[in-house]
């Protein structure tokens, strides 16, 4: 079974030391992107077996990239590696239809069973707290996928403008969404929405 896999995340650092730690666990690496944008690029000119995605990425989201994949195929084992903790995200993870959800603290072994799982069954998900995450689900505002990396954007004071342009969306989209999640957190303004957040540990902070 082929082991190829496509790394993204923004860090050279952090990208040589998976592709080192990857090689010596039997994996061929068939590229690596920065971006959204070389992610997407990536996968259409190499067609990996395996993505080991970020989801801070300077053009967009991780989940992006998550969900275009898993539009085109679903024989693509997806792990998101993240600095960011949080129910919230792993569960939005679990709706992009990821195969894994894996914090960037946890040992190598851990990535490395992940992903040899992603392989085999790529359309299972698996992640450390996922039973956690589901209880905590009902105690959770149900903030869509995107209203989740908007509210993401927001806590690092990006305005709407900044926002718009970061998700290639307008402006009035993102106004919507802005309202949608003030209503869904119960408050009124983009201080408190990034407060509830911050209380909750949506944001991995």
């Amino acid at each position: 079974m082929n082991r190829r896999v496509l790394i993204v995340d923004d860090h050279p650092i952090v990208r040589a030391g998976l592709e080192q730690a990857l090689l010596k666990a039997n994996f061929s690496i068939c590229a690596v992107a920065a971006s959204k944008n070389e992610a997407i690029a990536q996968i259409a000119r190499t067609n990996p077996n395996l993505i080991l995605l970020d989801l801070n990425l300077p053009d967009g989201s991780g989940f992006e990239v998550a969900n275009w994949a898993r539009g085109i195929s679903s024989e693509i084992g997806i792990v998101i590696l993240t600095l960011n903790d949080g129910p919230e995200l792993l569960l939005t993870a679990l709706s992009a239809q990821a195969s894994g959800f894996v914090l960037k603290s946890a040992p190598i072994s851990e990535v490395i069973a992940t992903l040899e799982r992603a392989l085999i069954t790529p359309l299972s998900f698996t992640a450390s707290g996922l039973q956690k995450a589901l209880k905590a689900k009902e105690r959770l505002p149900s903030l869509s996928s995107r209203e989740l990396e908007v509210l993401t954007i927001l806590a690092t004071g990006k305005s709407t403008k900044e926002i718009a342009r970061q998700l290639y969306l307008g402006e009035p989209t993102i106004k919507t969404h802005l309202a949608s999640i003030y209503r869904k957190l119960e408050v009124n303004n983009r201080i408190s929405a990034v407060a509830v957040a911050r209380d909750n540990s949506w944001l991995g902070e």
